[in-house]
C-alpha cells in the first residue's frame, strides 16, 4: 500500500515543536472581525467573530445580511438542494447569511455547500464553550481542493452562546439582521502599507504550494506597481526550523538541514534516499532571501517577484532543474550580481549561525499585535495576518484596505479589485430599470446600497427596498416618477418642481399624475369655441378653434371677425387718431407759449414804467434798501 504524502501542514507540526522559542510562550493570534446585530432590539450589539482562512473576506468593507438557520442539514455537511433549500435572496431583500453548527465535516465544506445554495456569507456556531479559533482548510487532497479554491464568500466562527442567542431569536419568529464588518481588520497607521509574504520555494508540497505559485505569478504585476510607486513596502520571509542537538548527526537532519542542524526544511518527497533533500529547499529559500536583499540595495526590491516567478517556471523540481545552475541562469537574466548573492548566502557547511536565516527564525515569532506565523503560506498586512483565499483580487483588496479611504492608489480602483458585485442581482439593492438608476455602488471595500445622487438630484430611501427623488431638479430624473408621454411631436409631463415636488397632470389632461394622465376633450367637457360662427377641434393636450368663411378667431374674446374689413378700418382709424392727436398737441403747445410770452412782456413793461410814472392803481414799489434803524 502506497504511503500518502504528508501535507505541508503536517510537516509544520514538527516545525512548531522544534521552534527556537519554547512552545510554552508561542502565541497564535486569531484574526477577528466585528459582527453587529442590528435587529431585533433585544439582542442588538457588537460581537466578535473569527475570520475563516478560506473564501474571500471583504477587507476594508462590510456586509449587511439577514440570518437564516436551516430546518434541515443544520451542520451544512450535505448539499442543501437535497432538501429543497435555497438561500438565494430576492431582489430588494438583504443578502442571506446562513447559520450552521460546527461538527461532522470540514468548515470549508459547510461554507461551500451554503455558497452553492445561494448564501452570501456563513456563520458557524461553535459546539463548545471555548475561545474563538481560526477555521482553516482541511488536509490537502483531491476532493477538498476542488471546492476550496472555488469558495468566494466570507465566513466566520462565532461563540456557542452567541449562536444559541441567534437561534432563539429566529425560533421566536424575529427577523435577525446582522452586519459583518472588516473595516478595522487591517489598520492604516500611515500612508504606506507594509506587508509580508511567508512563503516557500518548494513546488512539490501539494495543493497549497500550487496555489502559492499561481498567486505569485498573478500578483507580480500589481505588487511591482505598488512598490515602484512607493505605496507599499514588501518583505518576503521563509520558515525554517532547527534539528534538536541530539539528532544533528542523524541521517534525517543531515539531509534536511544546513549549518549543522540549525536551519531545516521537510524532504520534498519524504524519501531521504532519493530525489531532492530538505537542505536543497533551505538553500533555495536562502538564495531567494538574498536576491531580495541585493535587489533592495539597488533600490529595486520588486525584482524579487521576477526572480521567484521565473525560477518556478524555469527550474521546477518535476523537471529536475531545481538547482544552483538553473538559479544562476535566472539571476544573470535579471542583471543581478551573483557574487553578492553568493556572499550573502554564506557557507552552508559552517558550524555557526547564518545571519539571514537567524533573522528569519526570530521574525517568525509574533510581536506586538501579530501572532506567531504557523500557517504556510501566510500574508501579513500592516502587522495583521491575512485570512482568506490567496488570490490576486482578494489579497489586493486586503492590502488596499490598509490605506485611508480616498488615499488608495489607482491600482486599488482597477478591475483587479473592482469585481463589481452590483452585476449579480444588482447587489441586492434598489434599482429603477427604466431609468437605469441603481442604489448599488461597488468599491474594493465591498458593495454599498446607498440611494444615489444623479445630475445633482438626491434620491432618498433605505437603498435596499426603495429610493425616490426629492428636492429641486427632481423632474430631470425620470420625470420625478410622474407620468410623461410624447405624441405628435409634443411632450407633456405631470412632474412639478414645487412644494418638494409633486405629480399633477398638466393643463389639457386629467388623471392621478403618476400612472396616467388622459387628454381632456375641451370641445365637449369645457365647451370651448362657443361663438355662433366657431367650430371646435380637439387635439392631444389642447384644442383648436376656427371660423367659417373669411373670418378670424379671437380666442381671448371667443369671437370671429372679418379678416379684410378689420384690417383696413383698423389701419385708417389708427392713422387719423394719431394725426388728430398730434395736431391737438401742437395747437395746445402754441397757445401756452403765446400766453406765457405775453404775461412776461406785460410784467417787464409795467415794472419799467412804474419807476417814472407811478400809477394810482399800482401799489408802491417796496424799498429794497437796508433799514439802518432796525
Amino acid at each position: 500500500m502506497a504511503l500518502k504524502r504528508p501535507s505541508l501542514s503536517l510537516c509544520l507540526g514538527f516545525l512548531l515543536i522544534s521552534l527556537i522559542v519554547p512552545s510554552s510562550i508561542a502565541r497564535f493570534v486569531v484574526e477577528k472581525n466585528s459582527l453587529r446585530v442590528t435587529s431585533p432590539d433585544k439582542i442588538k450589539g457588537t460581537y466578535d467573530s473569527a475570520i475563516g482562512n478560506f473564501g474571500i473576506p471583504q477587507y476594508g468593507g462590510s456586509m449587511a445580511g439577514a440570518v437564516v438557520y436551516p430546518k434541515d442539514d443544520k451542520k451544512g455537511c450535505k448539499e442543501f438542494d437535497e432538501f429543497g433549500i435555497s438561500f438565494q435572496s430576492k431582489p430588494g431583500a438583504l443578502p442571506t447569511f446562513v447559520l450552521v453548527d460546527r461538527g461532522d465535516c470540514f468548515f470549508a465544506l459547510k461554507v461551500w455547500n451554503a455558497q452553492k445554495a445561494g448564501a452570501s456569507a456563513v456563520l458557524v456556531a461553535d459546539n463548545m464553550e471555548e475561545p474563538l479559533i481560526t477555521m482553516d482548510t482541511p488536509e490537502e487532497d483531491g476532493s477538498s481542493a476542488k471546492y476550496i479554491e472555488n469558495i468566494t464568500i466570507p465566513s466566520a466562527l462565532i461563540e456557542k452562546s452567541f449562536g444559541e442567542t441567534l437561534k432563539k431569536a429566529l425560533s421566536n419568529g424575529d427577523m435577525v439582521n446582522v452586519n459583518l464588518d472588516w473595516r478595522e481588520a487591517v489598520p492604516h497607521p500611515d500612508d504606506r502599507v507594509e506587508y509580508q509574504l511567508w512563503t516557500n520555494s518548494n513546488d512539490e508540497c501539494g495543493v497549497k504550494c500550487d496555489m502559492l505559485m499561481e498567486f505569485v505569478k498573478d500578483f507580480r504585476g500589481a505588487a511591482q506597481i505598488l512598490e515602484k510607486g512607493g505605496y507599499t513596502q514588501f518583505t518576503p520571509h521563509y520558515i525554517t526550523w532547527y534539528c534538536p542537538q541530539s539528532f544533528t548527526l542523524s541521517r534525517q537532519c543531515k539531509s534536511q538541514c544546513i549549518n549543522h542542524g540549525r536551519y531545516c526544511a521537510p524532504d520534498p518527497e519524504q524519501d531521504f534516499s532519493s530525489g531532492y533533500d530538505g537542505k536543497d529547499v533551505v538553500l533555495e529559500n536562502l538564495r531567494q532571501l538574498c536576491v531580495f536583499k541585493v535587489a533592495n540595495e539597488t533600490k529595486k526590491p520588486w525584482v524579487w517577484w521576477d526572480y521567484v516567478t521565473d525560477f518556478q517556471i524555469r527550474c521546477p523540481m518535476k523537471e529536475k532543474k531545481y538547482n544552483k545552475e538553473c538559479a544562476d541562469a535566472v539571476i544573470k537574466s535579471l542583471g543581478l550580481d551573483s557574487k553578492k548573492i553568493d556572499k550573502c548566502m554564506g557557507d552552508p557547511n559552517a558550524d555557526s549561525d547564518n545571519p539571514v536565516l537567524k533573522e528569519e527564525q526570530d521574525a517568525q515569532v509574533g510581536k506586538g499585535s501579530r501572532g506567531d506565523v504557523t500557517i504556510l503560506p501566510t500574508l501579513v498586512v500592516n502587522d495583521r495576518q491575512y485570512r482568506g483565499k490567496l488570490e490576486k483580487g482578494a489579497v489586493l483588496k486586503a492590502i488596499c484596505s490598509g490605506f485611508e479611504e480616498t488615499t488608495e492608489p489607482a491600482v486599488c480602483l482597477s478591475g483587479d479589485v473592482e469585481t463589481n458585485e452590483c452585476l449579480d442581482n444588482n447587489g441586492g439593492c434598489w434599482q429603477d430599470k427604466a431609468a437605469n438608476i441603481t442604489a448599488c455602488r461597488d468599491t474594493f471595500r465591498g458593495r454599498v446600497c446607498e440611494c444615489p445622487l444623479v445630475d445633482g438630484v438626491q434620491f432618498k430611501g433605505d437603498g435596499y427596498s426603495h429610493c425616490e427623488v426629492s428636492g429641486s431638479g427632481r423632474c430631470k430624473i425620470n420625470n420625478g416618477g410622474c407620468w410623461h408621454q410624447s405624441q405628435d411631436g409634443h411632450t407633456f409631463s405631470a412632474c412639478l418642481d414645487v412644494d418638494g415636488g409633486k405629480c399633477q397632470c398638466p393643463p389639457g389632461f386629467k388623471g392621478d399624475g403618476v400612472k396616467s394622465c388622459v387628454d381632456v376633450d375641451e370641445c365637449k367637457e369645457r365647451k370651448a369655441c362657443q361663438c355662433s360662427a366657431c367650430s371646435c377641434k380637439n387635439t392631444w393636450g389642447s384644442y383648436e378653434c376656427s371660423c367659417s368663411g373669411d373670418l378670424l378667431y379671437i380666442r381671448d374674446h371667443d369671437t370671429c371677425i372679418s379678416k379684410s374689413g378689420t384690417e383696413g378700418k383698423s389701419a385708417w382709424a389708427a392713422f387719423w387718431v394719431i394725426l388728430i392727436g398730434l395736431a391737438m398737441a401742437a395747437g395746445g403747445g402754441y397757445l401756452v407759449y403765446k400766453y406765457r410770452l405775453r404775461s412776461y412782456m406785460d410784467s417787464e413793461i409795467r415794472a419799467i414804467m412804474a419807476q417814472y410814472m407811478p400809477l394810482d392803481s399800482q401799489a408802491e414799489v417796496p424799498n429794497h434798501v437796508n433799514d439802518e434803524r432796525a
